[in-house]
């Protein structure tokens, strides 16, 4: 009996150790960074939190040359369903359509997703090249007359 009593014990103590060994190994195990901006890339925003002085606005990335939005579609609203940018920015929106059957167009900069199904993404790239307010909206039936639609800013 105090055999058995001994080999349980180590047993419990290797099937222990291995675990604490696994679980402490994992967490250091180094993360790869991959640059998609060769060297542009600024550090990516938090929210609340300023980069280089300025305020982030909460749904947007900060990189150089780019200002990237990720806007999300559910039935009759988009999120955020304002964004705002500076007069020759490089604009970069992600859709992505959580739920139903969405589209994002923005006619005064000819911007247009293709219509997705619910699930899907797609990504739209333009340059703000003039001010003032512009209408994005969701161009499927009667989606933009029942609010399905945001702001654009454009600041000079």
């Amino acid at each position: 009996m105090n055999k058995s009593i001994i080999s349980i014990i180590i047993a419990v103590v290797v099937v222990g150790g291995g675990w604490w060994l696994y679980a402490g190994k994992k967490a250091e195990i180094p993360v790869p960074v991959v640059n998609t901006n060769e060297g542009n890339a600024a550090p990516e925003a938090v929210q609340g939190i300023s980069v280089n002085g300025a305020p982030v606005e909460i749904g947007a990335s900060v990189s150089v040359g780019v200002k990237e939005f990720t806007v999300v579609g559910r039935p009759f609203s988009f999120s955020p369903s304002s964004l705002s940018v500076k007069k020759g920015d490089r604009v970069r929106i992600v859709f992505k359509n959580a739920e139903g059957f969405h589209d994002l167009k923005i006619d005064e900069f000819q911007v247009a997703t293709k219509k997705l199904n619910g699930g899907e993404e797609e990504t739209v790239e333009f340059t703000a090249d003039k001010a003032g307010s512009f209408e994005f909206y969701c161009s499927i039936g009667n989606h933009r007359a029942m609010g399905m639609k945001g702001t654009l800013t454009v600041a000079e």
